[in-house]
């Protein structure tokens, strides 16, 4: 094995537990990859080599993925000492006097950090260009998108910068990014990894923390040394029955199924992601599950004016946070402007329109709920269109909704999991003929990880997706 670092996590760090490879090569080797290939990509827009190098040469935690290189996504996750910019031209030169718990526990897991990943402005967007850092590319096809908000951890792994690398995920952006470059993403259940010391919950409990990962196994180790409740949580997912990797080598037994290819809303969907959700389909009836075409029902439309009011008060909220700690206000040529015009409409919302859409939120998510009923897995398309040309999710003065709109209808099917807390994961079973990875879409009942991780890893090893070469431009 002439180059240890293309291994995913787990094995990296077996070699490391077996002295075969010491720390430091791993970290010099993947600082090799990402210089090479950064350039073409612009997934990493901080580097900390020195950081790593020295935690690379010292002795480490023994933890489960003591000396794995991995990349944290500069939005939420702090790293005390090291600049966190959110993706903004405002907060860009923000340095956060203190790991937060989600970090802590990653480095406890023995992971060495290496710098951090592209975002869109406060992570508001399904494509990765913010105007402060520039775009993140594709590693398939670098005229087109990696997603958003995690496309910088994404375009990471796939590019195989790192074999993991730290995401969260609102509506989809652990799982949009993971669908557009050929990756596992994973978002697990809310409550399921810490938010503190920063937060109880982000967003009025909308976003979660995880991963993108080369391997289902290594998603699965991650979750298991991070999750569990921080002091003073106001509420966490429950306990799993074991540990989460122990689900990857368990049988999933025969698991009902039910998919769909049309979006909640109507919003139109690509040939290609119809074809490659039907092929999903088929595989799970293969391996032996119950495979049935169905959806839930809901009033998607009064749900979308209700979580537009919860993230325009949370970025109006988040904007007068920064404000204070760094003792300046942005001025609107600072910020990008979608997020000038959300925190315009956050400010313009009384309390009662927020309570207002906390209610309807929960009593959709009780809605979805029961369609889990009757049924394990709800099975649709990870996006509705391939990963779409760069610029195509964009914003102007004069229309600034009109990337939210459209990331909207590129996330139609993930954005659901944020209203109902959901596990949910997209895994990379297809790839059209344009060779651009295609994700499939599977959403469990609240608190059941352990269910999707058995599927995943049928899935991966009916067919296996690591095996794929990026173009040979990389």
């Amino acid at each position: 094995m002439t180059d240890p670092g293309l291994l995913d996590a787990i094995a990296q760090a077996e070699l490391v537990r077996r002295k075969e490879v010491k720390p430091i090569e791993l970290v010099e080797a993947a600082i090799g990859r990402i210089e090479r290939l950064n350039p073409k990509i612009n997934a990493v827009v901080t580097k900390m080599y020195d950081i790593a190098r020295e935690s690379a040469e010292q002795p480490l935690p023994d933890g489960p993925l003591a000396g794995v290189p991995f990349l944290l996504k500069d939005l939420t996750a702090a790293y005390a000492g090291v600049p966190m910019g959110w993706g903004s031209e405002f907060t860009r030169k923000y340095v956060p006097d203190h790991d937060s718990e989600l970090v802590r526990r990653q480095k406890r897991a023995g992971l060495v950090f290496l710098g951090k990943t592209n975002t869109p402005e406060f992570g508001l967007l399904a494509t990765t260009e913010p105007r402060a850092y520039g775009p993140t590319r594709n590693p398939w096809d670098t005229s087109r998108i990696a997603g958003g908000s995690s496309g910088g951890a994404a375009a990471a792994v796939a590019a195989g910068m790192v074999a993991i690398a730290h995401g969260n995920d609102g509506g989809g952006s652990i799982r949009g990014p993971a669908a557009c470059c050929g990756v596992f993403g994973l978002k697990p259940t809310r409550g399921r990894n810490p938010a503190g010391p920063d937060y109880g919950e982000r967003v009025a409990g909308l976003a979660a923390e995880h991963a993108l990962t080369q391997s289902v196994r290594d998603s699965a180790a991650l979750l298991d040394a991070t999750c569990g409740p921080d002091i003073g949580d106001p509420y966490w997912a429950p306990p799993p029955a074991r540990p989460f990797l122990q689900e990857v080598d368990a049988d999933p037994g025969r698991l009902r199924i039910a998919f769909s290819a049309e979006t909640l809303a109507g919003t139109p969907v690509h040939p290609d992601c119809i074809e490659a959700v039907r092929d999903a389909a088929s595989l799970c009836a293969d391996l032996g599950h119950e495979v049935t075409e169905g959806r839930p029902e809901t009033n998607v439309e009064m749900l979308g004016e209700a979580l537009t009011t919860v993230w325009a008060a949370s970025c109006a909220s988040s904007i007068d946070s920064f404000s204070r700690l760094m003792g300046k206000t942005p001025d609107q040529e600072q910020l990008e402007p979608l997020t000038w015009a959300l925190i315009e409409f956050g400010r313009s919302r009384t309390a009662a329109d927020y309570f207002a859409s906390i209610t309807l939120i929960h009593k959709v998510s009780r809605e979805i709920g029961r369609f889990f009923i009757d049924h394990d897995l709800w099975l649709t398309p990870t996006t509705t269109d391939p990963p779409l040309p760069l610029g195509t999710i964009e914003s102007t003065p004069d229309q600034p909704f009109r990337a939210w709109a459209r990331s909207g209808r590129f996330l139609a099917f993930t954005s659901i999991c944020k209203v109902t807390g959901q596990p949910a994961m997209s895994v990379p079973l297809n790839w059209n003929a344009e060779g651009l990875p295609i994700g499939s879409h599977f959403i469990a009942r609240f608190g059941e990880e352990a269910t999707l991780f058995r599927l995943a890893a049928q899935l991966e090893q009916a067919r296996p997706w690591r095996n794929r070469t990026l173009p040979t431009s990389l």
